[in-house]
């Protein structure tokens, strides 16, 4: 695989899963595996929304929240 800088890179999302779950302690729960799994993910979304520029500033996201209380 080709990363977005033209770096190869071996790392499949299978792989980060693993990690995470090999990360977490041995009496983990379940739940618990699962928030962290979540959380990578929204973290990766996020991330990706930040390289694309699909960001809005405070102040923008500020005046929508406005916008719906009325």
């Amino acid at each position: 695989m080709i990363n977005d800088k033209g770096n190869e890179f071996m790392t499949t999302i299978k792989d980060k899963m693993k990690d995470i779950i090999q990360s977490q302690p041995d009496d983990s729960t379940y739940e618990e595996i699962l928030r962290e799994l979540a959380f990578a993910r929204i973290v990766d979304l996020g991330m990706s929304d930040y390289r694309n520029c699909r960001v809005v500033s405070n102040d923008e996201m500020e005046h929508r929240i406005r916008t719906w209380q009325k």
